[in-house]
């Protein structure tokens, strides 16, 4: 890894430190890592990015009890939210500026086909991500703003860019396709590109350790079931099944999003009810899923209504549950042989009920779930069917930022141990 000098240059830093970036189109998340033993160093979150109640929180990890400082007020863009989190980092003593930066690794949520695996940032790699905000118009500007910030801060550091979709690219073309007129598919790049594939790439890993195996040893289904939710099948470490489809709209039942719908409900809606095709898309990502159902989309909270007897709660809640059934028995199917069924994410790593749920009735196809290992709290990676299961059923906690860090770390490092001079992204002034 790079040896670089310090200011002084009396002495030289190894550069192993990894900061990742995740911009929201009026968010930015980040968390400094050290790359030595992938430990965190500080994590952040910039929210309200241009409004009045703009507010910065950070938290250093480097000392005893983390305790979050907090900044509120206006921050008018995602350069001045940069600028404000590299202030927090310097404070601690771990200033952006500092020679063991090694890289900083951005999350990008559309990749299309070009990019199947982490890629260094250059123009022509920042235009094809432009390329793909047809594809991607909620995410993928905002993934751009954060990277022109990071590359105005750093010019000299590799940036590194991993794509949410990438996992998925493995995806056989029978499953990729839509059944619609290719030519028009093609023109349009209309097909079924899967999203969360950082998790999706790091659980499924984990899950085969857990099982003491090796991933090209083992065919797994990851269910990702946060605000967002999504489903994967992975044989032998590859993906090759995803609920996800063009866009996060498709496949499970969500906080907000529908999730699978008859695409003709869109044409009804504007037809007979005379919605506009925005109003359709908000209505569809953002009035749907459980909040649409029930009028809320917090897991915890419908589990509570149930609780007290609410009917349009527990119907909410059994739809979700339908809808997750379907696709482990699809993804039965499409692996064949089933090693493990893995939850994670938020609703996936807490909610014992959903995973109850989800396995209850499937024991046909040897899946099994022990109500006392269900029970139990934990952050590590567990194992929650008895031991007599044929198929194991586990969760496994979720660490995208992990992944992005390890991924990021390894490219900068291939380069460089392959006597590479690691391309850097320019920045027109």
């Amino acid at each position: 890894m790079t040896t670089t000098p310090t200011k002084e240059g009396s002495a030289a830093v190894q550069a192993r430190r990894v900061l990742v970036l995740n911009s929201g189109s009026s968010s930015v998340k980040y968390q400094l890592l050290d790359m030595n033993n992938r430990s965190r160093l500080a994590i952040g979150l910039v929210e309200r990015i241009g409004e009045e109640t703009s507010r910065l929180l950070h938290t250093p990890l480097t000392g005893g009890d983390a305790e979050t400082r907090e900044r509120t007020g206006r921050i008018p863009d995602h350069a001045a939210a940069l600028k404000e989190a590299a202030e927090e980092l310097a404070a601690d003593g771990l200033g952006l500026d500092s020679p063991e930066l090694a890289a900083i690794g951005h999350r990008v949520v559309h990749g299309g086909l070009r990019f199947t695996r982490p890629t260094v940032i250059t123009d022509e790699v920042l235009t094809e991500i432009e390329r793909l905000v047809p594809v991607a118009p909620l995410h993928n500007p905002a993934n751009i703003t954060g990277i022109r910030t990071a590359q105005a801060l750093r010019p000299d550091l590799p940036q590194v860019a991993v794509f949410d979709t990438a996992f998925h690219t493995t995806m056989p073309e029978h499953a990729a396709r839509y059944a619609i007129d290719v030519e028009t598919a093609d023109a349009h790049r209309i097909r079924r590109y899967g999203f969360h594939g950082t998790s999706h790439a790091y659980v499924s890993r984990k899950a085969a350790e857990l099982l003491g195996r090796t991933p090209e040893e083992v065919n797994v289904i990851v269910l990702h079931l946060g605000n967002g939710a999504s489903a994967s099948a992975v044989a032998a470490g590859r993906c090759v099944e995803t609920s996800m489809g063009l866009t996060p709209l498709e496949g499970l039942v969500m906080g907000t999003r529908s999730g699978d719908i008859d695409p003709a409900v869109t044409f009804h809606l504007k037809r007979v009810a005379g919605m506009s095709t925005d109003e359709i898309d908000v209505l569809l990502n953002k009035k749907s899923g459980l909040l649409g159902l029930c009028g809320d989309n917090d897991m915890r909270e419908i589990r509570r209504r149930i609780d007290d007897g609410d009917e349009r709660a527990a119907l909410a809640f059994d739809i979700y549950v339908h809808r997750l059934k379907k696709y482990i028995g699809a993804y039965s199917a499409v692996l064949g042989r089933v090693d493990a069924v893995v939850f994670t994410a938020g609703v996936g790593e807490n909610s014992a009920p959903v995973r109850e749920a989800a396995i209850a009735g499937l024991e046909e196809l040897g899946l099994v779930v022990d109500a006392g290992l269900n029970a139990v709290r934990s952050g590590e990676p567990r194992l929650i069917s008895p031991n007599y299961a044929r198929v194991a059923v586990a969760v496994v906690p979720t660490d995208e930022e992990l992944e992005i860090a390890d991924q990021t770390f390894a490219l900068v490092g291939q380069a460089e141990s392959a006597g590479q001079e690691v391309p850097v992204g320019e920045v027109d002034n």
